[in-house]
């Protein structure tokens, strides 16, 4: 009997490196009194007319880009019209949408943002992915000494363009990033978000500290919240720089090392939130156009053939050999009686015991009930599948009504 318990050993490892090991990046600082907010009854020009405005604040471009995001797009500009930094605009690029996610940011009040500009995004080019492109777009647009980037499914509280600024002044951020909470309402989110994140806490345990050291293959970025400065941007050619790149994030993030600048990551979750998506169907088919890409870029060109198989057959033996044990057991496949099937089906109850209390403190973690980690096998097994497909499909990506064929991963850094 002590030996399936010994074999368990690893599974308590894990919820040891959840609890103490993986990191949240630190909270960003709170803005100083000249980045709040001024009264909401007054023009900007007015205010800066009479010394409201310190004339040195400097002016953040926040550039949107959207596709096919009519059910998002009002919640996120409104969000962001309303924050309290005293000089922003908003550049919204609308990349030939399908839907009325034009029409519905071109009707959001301007609120304190100096102007909202939806811009009419021109057709893909050749080598070109459809987000970058669009990003590139907004920036040609923008105006501001920074730069920021964000997804038109976030929601933005009113004094997180303030405190990224604070942050990034304390911080001498050429790039900082932000992380947020993931908002999940249904059971399917709940269930499956949670492995994806844990996963590439796997590889990047401590996000803030990876991002200081020198090792570009270390860098980490939240797509979801990009905020450069101007001359930084620039120096790395912006998106033009990873403009056949799925996981440009990321690119982005490493080619700023690979500068010689500074990445920055921090935490605003009570400022930034993030519904990725909304079904387990729409769950499926975002995470699977690049999660093993993603993956292979932050690993040596040497080691991305063997990465794939590793991670695979890893995750499965990890959360979903041990409840198969016990099924299978259940329906007398596995005989309990005898000494090696009771073996086998100690290990696995004492394995499904201790996976079930890190994915029920992982999953509070992420702000949803630790009762979901009961039924942790139901999002694995999700999990697995999203990264067995993204696997099989390869250079072929697939999103939102658009298809490319991209680099294979031998030829990308």
């Amino acid at each position: 009997m002590t030996m399936p318990l010994l074999l368990a050993l690893p599974w308590l490892g894990l919820i040891l490196f959840e609890m103490f090991v993986a990191r949240i990046p630190s909270e960003l600082p709170s803005a100083p009194a000249g980045l709040r907010a001024l009264p909401r009854d007054r023009e900007p020009d007015a205010d800066r007319a009479e010394g409201k405005i310190d004339p040195a604040v400097p002016l953040v471009s926040v550039v949107v880009p959207a596709r096919n995001e009519a059910l998002n797009i009002v919640g996120c500009l409104r969000s962001i019209a309303q924050s309290e930094y005293p000089e922003f605009e908003i550049i919204v690029v609308d990349d030939r949408s399908e839907d009325d996610t034009a029409t519905l940011a071109r009707e959001v009040p301007l609120g304190r943002a100096r102007r909202i500009e939806v811009v009419e995004g021109a057709e893909l080019p050749a080598g070109w992915l459809g987000k970058p492109w669009a990003c590139h777009q907004g920036a040609q647009h923008a105006r501001g000494e920074y730069l920021l980037f964000t997804d038109a499914d976030t929601r933005h509280g009113p004094d997180l363009i303030g405190r990224a600024k604070a942050g990034a002044q304390e911080e001498e951020a050429d790039l900082m990033t932000v992380v947020g909470r993931q908002l999940m309402e249904t059971l399917w989110e709940r269930l499956v978000q949670p492995h994806i994140f844990f996963l590439m806490l796997l590889r990047f345990p401590d996000f803030e500290r990876v991002a200081r050291n020198d090792n570009w293959r270390d860098a980490i970025a939240n797509g979801q919240f990009l905020f450069f400065t101007r001359a930084a941007y620039e120096a790395i050619e912006g998106h033009v720089s990873v403009k056949d790149e799925v996981v440009e994030d990321l690119a982005l993030a490493q080619r700023i090392k690979r500068a010689g600048l500074n990445l920055r990551i921090r935490s605003a979750e009570k400022s930034l939130a993030t519904r990725m998506y909304r079904s387990l169907a729409h769950l499926v088919e975002g995470w699977s156009k690049n999660i093993v890409m993603g993956g292979l870029q932050s690993f040596p060109v040497l080691m991305r053939p063997v990465v794939p198989a590793a991670s695979f057959v890893g995750g499965v033996w990890l959360w979903l050999v041990a409840p198969a044990v016990i099924v299978l057991t259940g329906v007398g496949v596995v005989d309990a009686g005898s000494p090696p099937g009771r073996d086998v089906f100690v290990w696995a109850v004492a394995t499904y015991a201790l996976s079930v209390v890190l994915w029920a403190h992982f999953s509070r973690r992420m702000g949803v009930s630790g009762w979901h980690g009961l039924l942790y096998p139901l999002g694995a097994a999700v999990g697995s599948y999203i990264f067995l497909k993204s696997w099989i499909r390869g250079r072929t990506v697939e999103w939102k009504g658009r298809t490319y064929r991209i680099r294979p991963a031998s030829e990308r850094l």
